[in-house]
């Protein structure tokens, strides 16, 4: 019945010239028969990497959230994927989580059988296959980074599926706050400190930027047989101390009137009666 109203609603009109709100007259519409519209979800996270001469740079926040409620202070969300690979993650805490530990315990099973130090690309393809699988229900958006016989890489892996390859990336609810700080100062063949400057930047402008971030920065630099991890590399959002004396002197506060407390060894007991539970 909805269908076809809606067919019949938008049948023999010409193409519209300009921005179309067909969508927002057909989800109007959709709303007043009772259909339940889908709810955009929000990650609440800035992370991103890049590369330089030499590896990768890896950057998180450590803020999470539960809709407006910040549960985690310090969350770890750069996790361990093998000793060249490391992935941050963005979205629900608990699919990143696992996600990862499922990936990393692949990678590890996929060396002891072939004797040799897996490649980024491996992680990659197990992740967008799992990922993919599950539709986008899995809430796990992804920044993949490591070093491996072919020389550093950097990838995004979407909740869907879907895979970028490029020289800095971003992702979460403060990546675009993120990607102007690269956009604006990334340049070809950098240094590690030049490129954990940028990261720091990137990560800093999200947190400022984005209420779904928060906290400190963490880093990871991933170079060719050592990893180097900086938690915290810096600490962005610190607790402000108390500027005034909270401490009162007995007496300011009136007392208006006061009752004497009976202590329970003055009570006694004048009726009792036992209850029957059948």
């Amino acid at each position: 019945m909805a269908s076809a109203a809606i067919d019949q609603m938008l049948m023999g009109r010409d193409e519209p010239q300009g921005f179309s709100f067909d969508n927002c007259r057909r989800n109007a519409f959709m709303a007043k028969q009772g259909v339940t519209l889908p709810k955009a979800r929000s990650t609440g996270t800035t992370i991103c990497g890049v590369i330089f001469n030499e590896g990768v740079v890896l950057g998180a926040d450590t803020r999470a959230t539960g809709g407006s409620i910040v549960c985690d202070l310090n969350c770890e969300k750069i996790h361990y994927i093998s000793d060249n690979v490391y992935c941050c993650g963005a979205g629900t805490a608990a699919d990143t989580e696992f996600t990862t530990r499922m990936v990393s315990s692949r990678m590890e099973l996929l060396k002891l059988r072939t004797g040799r130090e897996g490649r980024v690309i491996s992680a990659l393809r197990m992740l967008k296959q799992y990922l993919f699988r599950y539709q986008g229900y899995v809430s796990a958006a992804l920044v993949l980074g490591g070093v491996d016989v072919t020389g550093p890489a950097l990838y995004t892996v979407y909740p869907h599926g879907s895979t970028d390859k490029l020289p800095y990336v971003t992702m979460g609810s403060g990546s675009l706050a993120a990607m102007s700080v690269f956009e604006d100062n990334y340049k070809v063949g950098m240094n590690e400190e030049e490129a954990k400057k940028l990261v720091r930047d990137a990560i800093r402008a999200g947190i400022v930027n984005d209420l779904g971030s928060g906290s400190n920065v963490d880093i990871t630099v991933i170079k060719k047989g050592s990893v180097q991890k900086f938690r915290p590399y810096e600490v962005i959002c610190k607790k402000s101390e108390r500027q005034g004396d909270y401490t009162f002197p007995v007496g300011t506060t009136v007392v208006t009137s006061s009752h004497e407390m009976v202590p329970f060894s003055a009570l006694k007991v004048t009726d009792e009666e036992v209850m029957e539970i059948s």
